[in-house]
């Protein structure tokens, strides 16, 4: 019994006896804060299948290797290097016809290469030199200025006295030859083109020879120091008018070239049509050893403009004589 005469256990109903249900006991709060629910367990997600274990790379403690592995690298850079090398193969061609295009761009419209067989202006070019020709400012209008010296197209007949000409090639190497030439990779050694100096333009008077033996254009006596060692600088005495549109040339080495002066008896008394000017040559290119530029001579500078209205003075005469190269 109780201290106020109830049994012990009185008035509360024992648990499952059809009384009160049983409460779960509640923790006691201490001083703190009341503790937090744990967080729910997300599902654990399986782990990767480790690798052969006689794989150095899957061993434990290793880090992750893509598929495939080292062998599979080795086979994809095999494959892009055949790919690389078929894609230059490919490229090629194409590769050798912008070339060639190119070449015959500048071959057509600014640069051409020719061969020279012939004497006739020794020294200043020897024979079997090769001498680069401007043929773009003529485009823009350029005229041929004395002193200059050009190729020029033969005018009919210039070449019957050049001199011999090397033994042609056998068929097909003379093709080939001719196609390099054609794009611009051979010099030209076209037996239809000629180089000489130019010494007067149209209206000039170009006559030889005054009291020193000199050549004169519209008066003016000129200094020739690029005529070959030994050469009078002519053997032909001439008076020349030259025409609009024309000029007049000789060859440096004047006991041996039929230029204008072997022609006078032709039309037009030998000077040649400004339309047959190929170019200007402008350097010996090859060989090295007499590489030079072919500058005009400061002597032409003095020479004054034609007086027009003038009036070609006294017959001219011509020496009758073996054309020269």
């Amino acid at each position: 019994m109780g201290s106020r005469g109830r049994p012990r256990g009185a008035g509360r109903p024992e648990p499952g006896r059809g009384g009160e249900p049983e409460r779960p006991e509640r923790p006691r709060r201490g001083p703190g804060p009341a503790p937090r629910p744990a967080p729910a367990r997300e599902p654990a997600v399986p782990a990767a299948p480790e690798r052969a274990a006689g794989d150095a790379e899957g061993a434990e403690g290793a880090e992750p290797v893509e598929p495939g592995g080292r062998a599979e690298r080795r086979r994809l850079a095999r494959k892009v290097r055949r790919r690389r090398r078929t894609r230059r193969v490919g490229e090629l061609p194409l590769l050798v016809a912008v070339a060639l295009c190119i070449a015959l761009v500048l071959k057509t419209f600014l640069v051409q290469a020719f061969f020279i067989p012939s004497g006739s202006m020794e020294q200043t070019i020897r024979i079997g030199d090769r001498v680069l020709v401007d043929k773009l400012t003529p485009w823009f209008g350029s005229k041929v200025q004395r002193g200059e010296v050009v190729v020029f197209k033969d005018p009919g007949g210039w070449l019957k006295g050049e001199a011999a000409r090397p033994e042609p090639d056998p068929a097909g190497v003379r093709q080939i030859k001719q196609a390099l030439t054609f794009i611009g990779l051979l010099p030209s050694a076209d037996e239809q083109d000629l180089i000489k100096r130019v010494i007067g333009v149209g209206g000039d008077t170009v006559k030889c020879c005054d009291a020193r033996g000199r050549v004169t254009v519209n008066g003016t006596p000129l200094d020739e120091p690029y005529v070959s060692p030994g050469n009078a600088p002519s053997e032909i005495r001439f008076e020349v008018r030259v025409p609009a549109g024309r000029i007049f040339v000789m060859g440096d080495h004047r006991a041996n070239s039929a230029d204008s002066r072997y022609h006078l008896d032709e039309a037009f008394e030998g000077t040649i049509d400004e339309k047959n000017v190929v170019g200007q040559a402008v350097v010996i290119a090859w060989p090295f050893d007499h590489w030079r530029g072919l500058d005009q001579p400061a002597t032409f500078l003095q020479v004054p403009d034609p007086v027009r209205g003038g009036r070609r003075r006294g017959p001219r005469r011509r020496r009758r004589g073996t054309p020269f190269a």
